[in-house]
């Protein structure tokens, strides 16, 4: 069984949620890229959905919005999620790919008034697929839902986890591990545009808080990923509104 991993640059990687498929049975492929976090230009060619058995786009630090960034290649992921989407193929998107899930079948994407950085509890009505957390939480946009799309999850921010059919978005980032948040930190520095907010926790604090919920989150990504596959990736093949 083959995974796509959408992985928009090198900040992104699989990580728990890689591992998790891995270990039932599934072959990560991560095409690369933009190169940076600075300059998101990409012409390269994205592979045919058609030879995965699921797809997982990755998080980001571009907005869906901002052309100069994603402008390149964001048209051609939608439709590739809207291909796989005819087709049935399972797609779990996280952060910006929950985003770019929203935006490929009739949801918006818009702006926060400030990021929200840091490991929060999330208000779930399917606690059983999507626990209540904590997870961690790094975006400076939110969702609005697609129409015809079920809200599993909220916070006092925004919609943190809907399915349509057999696609599941989160907005929360599930993958992450105390290696990816020093990765993450080590990004921001390197480039003030994606630095911390003055009210965000601060990077000691930020590592911290991850390795005090790297053993529950990591059982709460194994429960996440088997209902995605059990239930979200098995649901009967039905048609979008666009066909």
């Amino acid at each position: 069984m083959r995974a796509l991993f959408l992985q928009h640059h090198p900040g992104s990687e699989p990580a728990l949620v890689g591992a998790a498929l891995e270990r039932r049975g599934f072959r990560i492929e991560l095409p690369e890229m933009a190169t940076s976090i600075i300059d998101g230009t990409w012409r390269g060619a994205f592979p045919d959905v058609r030879d995965f058995d699921l797809v997982v786009p990755l998080g980001a630090v571009f907005s869906l919005n901002d052309r100069t960034q994603v402008g390149t290649w964001i048209d051609r992921e939608l439709e590739l999620l809207r291909e796989a989407d005819r087709r049935g193929i399972p797609v779990l998107g996280i952060c910006f790919g929950a985003q770019a899930l929203a935006a490929a079948h009739g949801g918006r994407v818009t702006s926060l008034q400030r990021p929200q950085i840091g490991w929060s509890e999330v208000d779930s009505d399917r606690p059983d697929l999507i626990p209540t957390g904590p997870w961690m939480q790094w975006h400076s946009d939110r969702v609005e839902i697609p129409p015809d799309a079920t809200e599993l999850a909220r916070d006092q921010v925004c919609p943190q986890a809907f399915t349509l059919r057999r696609n599941l978005a989160v907005q929360f980032h599930p993958e992450v591990t105390e290696v990816e948040i020093g990765h993450w930190l080590a990004l921001a520095g390197a480039d003030g545009g994606h630095a911390l907010t003055d009210d965000a926790p601060d990077p000691e604090q930020l590592l911290a808080d991850t390795r005090a919920n790297a053993d529950r989150a990591a059982r709460d990504v194994d429960r996440l990923v088997e209902g995605f596959l059990t239930e979200i990736a098995e649901r009967p093949v039905t048609r979008s509104r666009t066909g």
